[in-house]
């Protein structure tokens, strides 16, 4: 009996419509179904079709508009050819993803940072939990995500599949040194056995992020560290087995919230990020945010002027090392590209106390203030590999957090204050902001000249102005970082005025013409 296709489709959210495919040997290598959508108004979209076990395919769509009609069309084999059907535009249901109400994020138009589809600006506060979709439980990623966007965070980097050729254990989450497993023939250096039980709790686990805001960072294979140091897939596999894998990436998860990191911990010049790259900008009907993360030691500029690069991520290391001139290096880099530090030293690696509480929380800010206006991220040791328990053999020791398994590690305090720095400026146009430091006496800040200013004063203390051109939006907040609060507001005192402020504790000074939500 065909399946039952759906006949309408809210705007925003995913609905998904059910092929017969082809018999095949290896349908995932050897097939490649997609389907055409065109609305009313002209519109058109094109979404690939995924290998969903048996002849089984699947494509999961989201509307784009709110109203009209769309009309849809399969193709690529005479299986699927002909194969019509039709779903009706709706107004978005309410959800609990912003993505629901704005639409999935893009890069802005000053290509410096992201917006909503509707143009709302987006900061991403990104937690660090790359081992979760091969070793954590459904009940567990509940816990996690509940958590963390209650603290403000609003995407997680995951590797998508173990990304270590030699790592043996237990095919099984929660036990001792255990992982589930995408392809079968990765530890031979090949993506060609896929596992389509492993994806469908994968559905399940990205769904219950979303579910609760957070955008999924999906990373394909490893080109670094990977989990355990045991040789990664990444820069070993066949350029076409990655593309062909993000491909399938596209096709599973990209009609939800997503992100898509096609090199991590590499130099950014292997020749499986390019290829992943250009399939996922040939793939990728939304324009999803597309870009590399980097080792410590990388240059951070690879495909810097390529089609499909969006954002470039640097790494600083986990030494407890402030490293903020990366990003103003990186800032400067032309074509313009978004950037961040992907990956700051994570808490309490290796040693209790490395880079602890609110270490964390300057990192953000002044990282944030160096150029890398895309956004703040976090980590854990402990939590970012998964460990079952604080106890867990076979872990690198410089990567746990000692005393900590990962339900320990997501009490760490400096989570808390990397959160804040999303709730602070939700919401404030930061798309033009650049690094400027000399409209006050204050050493770090960004500008964007009459409409946003945000300064931030390691240690307090008066803040004075040197803005005879007037620059300096006119009304002022001076905001707490380790907790949020407002500690006053008023009008900006003009050229040479002083802002009276606490000496010896952090402070964060917002300046517009209209009142930031967090301070309202």
């Amino acid at each position: 009996m065909p399946a039952q296709q759906p006949t309408t489709a809210p705007q925003w959210q995913q609905v998904e419509i059910t092929l017969t495919g082809p018999t095949a040997d290896n349908p995932y290598t050897d097939v490649d179904l997609w389907v055409d959508f065109t609305h009313d108004s002209g519109d058109t979209l094109r979404r690939p079709a995924f290998f969903d076990g048996g002849t089984t395919w699947r494509v999961r769509f989201a509307s784009t508009l709110s109203t009209g009609r769309w009309t849809w069309s399969a193709h690529g084999h005479p299986a699927v050819d002909g194969t019509v059907g039709e779903l009706a535009a709706a107004p978005p249901k309410p959800g609990s993803h912003p993505a629901t109400r704005h639409g999935f994020w893009r890069l802005s138009p000053s290509a410096r940072t992201l917006e909503h589809a509707d143009g709302t600006p987006v900061l991403v506060v990104a937690d660090t939990a790359w081992a979760l979709p091969w070793r954590a439980t459904p009940e567990e990623v509940v816990d996690y995500a509940r958590h963390r966007s209650a603290q403000g965070f609003n995407a997680a980097l995951l590797m998508s599949v173990q990304p270590d050729m030699r790592a043996t254990g237990p095919r099984a989450r929660g036990v001792d040194e255990g992982f589930d497993t995408g392809f079968d023939d990765l530890p031979g250096g090949r993506l060609t056995q896929l596992r389509v039980e492993y994806f469908r709790t994968l559905d399940e686990l990205t769904g219950l992020l979303v579910d609760h805001g957070i955008t999924p960072v999906l990373q394909p294979v490893f080109h670094g560290f990977g989990w355990k140091g045991l040789d990664v897939a990444g820069p070993v596999v066949p350029p076409e087995d990655y593309a062909r894998y993000c491909r399938y990436l596209v096709a599973r998860y990209g009609a939800r919230p997503a992100v898509y990191l096609v090199g991590a911990d590499g130099a950014g010049t292997e020749p499986q990020i390019e290829a992943g790259g250009e399939e996922v900008e040939r793939q990728d009907c939304y324009g999803q945010p597309t870009g590399i993360h980097y080792r410590p030691h990388a240059r951070n500029d690879a495909h810097h002027a390529a089609a499909w690069l969006d954002f470039q991520w640097c790494q600083t290391g986990h030494a407890g090392e402030h490293v903020p001139e990366r990003l103003a290096t990186m800032w400067a880099q032309r074509p313009v590209k978004a950037v961040m530090n992907g990956e700051p030293t994570y808490e309490h690696t290796g040693v209790r106390g490395r880079a602890a509480g609110w270490w964390q929380g300057h990192e953000a800010w002044q990282n944030l203030c160096a150029g890398g206006v895309m956004g703040v991220a976090y980590g854990a040791g402990s939590l970012w590999q998964w460990a079952v328990r604080p106890d867990e053999p076979g872990q690198s020791e410089f990567f746990l957090a000692p005393g900590a398994g990962w339900r320990e590690a997501l009490q760490f305090e400096g989570a808390g204050y990397v959160g804040l720095v999303g709730r602070i400026l939700a919401g404030l146009p930061i798309a033009g902001l650049q690094p400027c430091w000399d409209v006050s006496l204050t050493t770090r800040g960004l500008l964007d000249p009459g409409v946003l200013y945000i300064g931030y004063a390691e240690h307090g203390g008066p803040w004075r102005f040197l803005d005879a051109d007037g620059r300096v939006p006119s009304r002022y907040w001076l905001v707490d970082p380790t907790t949020g609060s407002v500690l006053d507001s008023g009008e900006r005192p003009g050229d040479g005025g002083v802002i009276e402020s606490e000496v010896g504790a952090p402070r964060v000074l917002l300046c517009s013409e209209v009142t930031p939500p967090s301070c309202a």
